[in-house]
């Protein structure tokens, strides 16, 4: 049984490097437009395993994450029907990383879905983790920036846009000081309302790590630098989740999927970082490269053993502190 092209959908709002607009992801499916990629280079394409499934049709497996360079790139080999399954067919879906972190918590609508890992707590129940396609920091993460110079001992005392309350870089926020005042703003608008006087600082994430400084702002606090420096871990942001109720057998061949279309991405840097490049917001080849080399790399394949213990001790302190109020129970695809 052969795979089928896959199908990209987009749910989020206007993308200002696509140039199209789209809505914001509602809990209907029916609001996801198709995307149109741009032309990409010859790859070949692979078939990396043989489906144990029997059945007479495909099984569509649902797949969201977020709109980034970094995400794209992971997901170039699956996206683009470089790497397929036999018996299974793969959907697409771009959406915010907190309309995804909100969706699996109150839903758990799609198959495999990026989250932070602030919001597996939330999920655990419907969702177990892969041990592959996760973003980590190596010393560097999210980043509090302000348009004028400050201290992080000034944050306790001002109002910090924030992505959402669900993100990792949100509990890494309030692991570093609980009395900070937030108010949460979409996270490609955190630097836009800083420059515009709104906020005096914002919590920042995706490629805003590396564009902040000429827009003119100050960094405050690296929140992956402090946790490194506090705890001598990795700051995991973000990873792969995937609903147990797909049975064991579509689990394993599922996260074999996603960790065959890293290999490949991998593998044929040059041809996805072209196709990645259709979601880089203000990044050129040269920023976009170094942005998805700090979080598309070998550990992205695998967490390794202090990669899944940064993990454990991040979520039990965030409920240690009372930010997260559900004792977490982290478990990966093995």
């Amino acid at each position: 049984m052969g795979s089928a092209a896959p199908s990209i959908r987009l749910a989020g709002h206007s993308h200002p490097t696509l140039g199209l607009c789209f809505k914001l992801c509602s809990f209907a499916p029916d609001v996801c437009s198709p995307l149109t990629l741009a032309p990409e280079r010859t790859v070949p394409t692979v078939s990396t395993q043989t489906s144990g499934v029997a059945a007479p049709a495909l099984l569509d497996i649902s797949i969201a994450h977020s709109p980034d360079s970094d995400d794209a790139f992971m997901f170039y080999g699956l996206a683009t029907n470089k790497v397929r399954v036999p018996g299974y067919r793969f959907t697409h879906t771009l959406c915010d990383i907190e309309t995804l972190n909100r969706r699996a918590r109150e839903e758990a609508f799609f198959d495999v879905t990026a989250i932070s890992f602030h919001a597996y707590p939330y999920v655990q129940d419907n969702y177990t983790l892969m041990p592959c396609g996760g973003s980590v920091g190596e010393g560097y993460g999210p980043m509090v920036v302000s348009a004028r110079p400050m201290s992080s001992d000034d944050l306790g005392h001002i109002k910090l846009a924030v992505p959402g309350t669900l993100t990792t870089a949100y509990l890494a926020l309030k692991i570093f000081n609980p009395l900070v005042e937030t108010v949460t703003v979409p996270f490609d608008q955190i630097i836009p309302e800083i420059l515009a006087g709104k906020y005096d600082a914002g919590l920042i994430i995706h490629e805003g790590q590396l564009t902040y400084s000429s827009s003119g702002l100050h960094k405050v606090l690296d929140l992956g630098a402090w946790w490194k420096e506090t705890t001598g871990l990795v700051l995991p942001l973000g990873g792969n989740a995937v609903r147990r109720s797909l049975g064991a057998d579509s689990l394993g061949i599922v996260t074999k999927a996603v960790r065959d279309s890293i290999q490949h991405a991998l593998d044929h840097r040059e041809a996805a970082l072209e196709y990645a490049m259709q979601f880089a917001r203000d990044l050129d080849a040269r920023m976009a490269n170094r942005f998805v080399s700090m979080y598309v790399n070998e550990r992205t394949l695998d967490y390794g053993a202090d990669g899944r213990q940064a993990i454990r001790k991040l979520l039990e302190l965030g409920h240690e502190r009372g930010i997260i109020p559900i004792a977490p129970k982290v478990d990966f695809v093995d």
